[in-house]
């Protein structure tokens, strides 16, 4: 099994060892590259304002998490294009496929960030250029490789010409339109070339040479070479991706059906994962994964090891059909529990109307499951993930659970998430997301932001403040959004812009959005008036952000309006994300 996953930090623990590997490929498969330019593949990645461009490496690695190659993705948002840098093997074995992974990927981090395309330099397939028969017929099966995907060598510029007149092998410049375009404008292409030189090269490349090369850019538009070596069959040959590998990625909790409260006006019920998932799947949008199961270890990182064990162990013990409501709570000696199970269920309960029953930790378990595999899914590349699921999780804290919560399957998929790089949690159901608040309250590594009823009027009543904005070392990444009793979808964009904007500031690697649809018109829980068009505006300024991004089903009571509302906003995320080229 292969996974790739994207590195943009190479200080996070997980990233030290494989950022080692790449010193040492690097210096392998490029001997030529002296030590300082290999040291600088980590400060690229820190420091985006220096090079003027955004550094990414993309690793694959296998089963055991060891590193089989690599690729340096740079992105230049001011002129909208990718440059792939450096794309390498480990030296001594088969590569069973890695560069060509590794490409794809890069090719879909091109897409979802709307670039014109893909630029890289290769070595000359031409003798003239390249008199070593042994350097030359390399050079030849690296170009018929990219020809696969139909890139190749921009013709009739200078800029193969050589900095040094001793120098042998000059470069071409290759451009890899992503199936989308074969020609170039000229302005763009001048652009793409002063930049490339200017900013990979300038300390080589002197400012005559740089005007010499952009100077020699004539042909509107600028034209690629023939193929060479293998056309492909036909257009889709050359695209980017397929159907299947642009769809989002989903999983649904197949269990949740078994955590079933029948009382009257119980609005948490199995027919709302069937009204949403119904309207998911006419759209086309999506492909159905396999829930995976991760054992406790993943929960007991995010709650209290004394709740998870008291949750399991009375939902073991009750009978079948059994439901036990807390009405006892603490508030004078939270020491000492009482022994009896059904009167301690106040000690870790926020609420009277969550009750504890024999399936209730089954279904919460495997709701987690689906929350990490869809958190796994995104490390392997994946752009868009979504887990429905119930019983929801956001009003679930370290301590206690509440609001039909028992665990946080976004804290939990977050705190995993953020082993990998920085991770935003956007919680846009109609209550405060109070779990998560509590959870990551004192850290900086996981950035939460809640938009929801102000806590005077909506639960859970006691947190959701604008001046809770965390403590020590999280102080300042925790953003509350409290908002009136009446509110439409229009005044409810002015709100979400803002916590995009700051989102956005923080520059997540990972974004998880907690979905709620409680904020519709007649939802029997909130008091707010979105439609299926705001839902759909919601999804498009999300999908926007261009984030590697988990969704992750929270509330939503209104059967009637559930599975519109969900198709509206997905396809709204899903244009926005992948907007049409």
């Amino acid at each position: 099994m292969l996974r790739i996953r994207k590195i943009s930090n190479p200080l996070l623990e997980v990233n030290k060892q494989s950022m080692q590997h790449i010193r040492e490929i690097t210096s392998l498969q490029f001997p030529d590259i002296k030590t300082e330019k290999i040291d600088e593949i980590a400060a690229q990645l820190i420091d985006p304002l220096k090079y003027k461009y955004k550094a990414n490496i993309f690793v694959a690695e296998d089963g055991k998490s060891n590193l089989k190659g690599f690729a340096l993705f740079l992105h230049m948002p001011d002129i909208q294009f990718c440059y792939l840098d450096y794309i390498a093997v480990t030296p001594g074995k088969t590569s069973g496929g890695v560069g060509g992974a590794l490409y794809e990927r890069v090719r879909e981090e091109a897409l979802a960030l709307n670039a014109v395309g893909v630029f890289f330099e290769c070595l000359p397939d031409d003798p003239l250029l390249c008199p070593n028969p042994g350097f030359l017929a390399q050079n030849k099966k690296r170009l018929a490789f990219y020809e696969r995907y139909g890139a190749r060598p921009i013709i009739n510029t200078r800029y193969e010409t050589t900095v040094n007149p001793d120098d042998d092998s000059p470069p071409y410049l290759v451009f890899d339109g992503l199936g989308l375009r074969e020609t170039l404008e000229n302005a763009l292409t001048k652009r793409v070339i002063r930049a490339v030189l200017e900013r990979k090269y300038g300390d080589y490349c002197p400012t005559d040479y740089i005007n010499l090369v952009v100077d020699s850019v004539k042909d509107q538009p600028v034209q690629l070479r023939a193929y060479r070596y293998k056309k492909p069959s036909s257009g889709l040959a050359t695209r980017l991706v397929t159907p299947e590998r642009h769809q989002i990625f989903w999983v649904v909790n197949d269990r949740h059906s078994i955590h079933h409260i029948r009382e009257i006006g119980y609005v948490e019920s199995p027919v709302r994962i069937e009204s949403i998932r119904a309207e998911l799947e006419k759209t086309g949008l999506f492909k159905s994964g396999i829930v995976k199961e991760f054992g406790e270890k993943p929960i007991l990182k995010v709650h209290d090891a004394g709740y998870v064990n008291y949750f399991k162990k009375v939902c073991e013990n009750l009978p079948p059909g059994k439901s036990v409501y807390p009405y006892v709570f603490p508030i004078r000696n939270a020491a000492r529990p009482p022994k009896d199970l059904s009167v301690r269920a106040g000690y870790y309960c926020i609420d009277t109307f969550t009750p504890l029953n024999k399936n209730a930790y089954l279904a919460a378990r495997w709701g987690v499951n689906s929350s990490l595999t869809a958190a796994e899914e995104i490390l392997k590349g994946t752009q868009l993930a979504y887990v429905l699921t119930r019983p929801p999780g956001h009003h679930a804290e370290r301590f206690v659970f509440g609001g039909f919560c028992y665990f946080n399957n976004n804290a939990i998929a977050a705190n995993h998430l953020s082993g990998f790089g920085k991770v935003a949690i956007l919680d846009i159901d109609y209550h405060h997301g109070n779990g998560q608040q509590q959870i990551f309250y004192n850290r900086k590594d996981v950035f939460t932001v809640s938009i929801h009823g102000h806590p005077s009027f909506a639960y859970p009543y006691f947190s959701g403040f604008k001046e809770e904005i965390g403590e020590d070392d999280g102080k300042g990444f925790n953003l509350n959004f409290p908002l009136g009793e009446t509110l439409d979808g229009a005044g409810y964009r002015l709100t979400l812009e803002k916590a995009l904007t700051a989102i956005a500031r923080f520059r997540p690697d990972y974004l998880v959005v907690a979905l709620g649809l409680d904020t519709a018109k007649d939802d029997p829980t909130g008091t707010w008036t979105l439609t299926a068009k705001d839902f759909e505006a919601n999804g498009r300024m999300i999908g926007a952000l261009k984030m590697s991004t988990l969704v992750i089903q929270e509330g939503g009571y209104k059967n009637r309006s559930l599975g519109a509302n969900a198709k509206a906003f997905f396809t709204g995320l899903y244009a926005s994300h992948y907007p049409a080229h």
